[in-house]
């Protein structure tokens, strides 16, 4: 309870650092994005979005990384836990005395 109060806590301030960070930084500037004949292709965007598209390209890739760890290891646990399960003996269903016992009260 009190990581998760944590973690939202945490969101929120970076929501507000990046937004602030966003609303401070509005000028904007001209990328050239592809050289064509003529110059090049550009776009006039804020600087606050282009560091916003650049943050957003780096964490991309991480993530998926992370997101792969985490589907590879949840694989292997499955995959160790069915083999546990396999390899522990099913308890019998009635021992020889409980036959005999059962027989002798018939």
């Amino acid at each position: 309870m009190t990581l998760q109060i944590l973690r939202t806590a945490l969101w929120i301030l970076m929501a507000v650092l990046i937004s602030s960070f966003v609303a401070i930084n509005w000028q904007k500037t001209s990328i050239n994005l592809w050289p064509l004949e003529n110059g090049y292709l550009h776009v006039d965007w804020p600087v606050g979005l282009i560091a916003l598209a650049a943050i957003a390209v780096g964490m991309v890739p991480i993530w998926l990384v992370a997101k792969a760890r985490i589907w590879r290891l949840k694989r292997r646990i499955a995959g160790l836990e069915n083999t546990l399960r396999a390899a522990t003996p099913t308890p019998p269903i009635a021992t020889a005395t409980q036959l005999d016992a059962a027989a002798q009260e018939n």
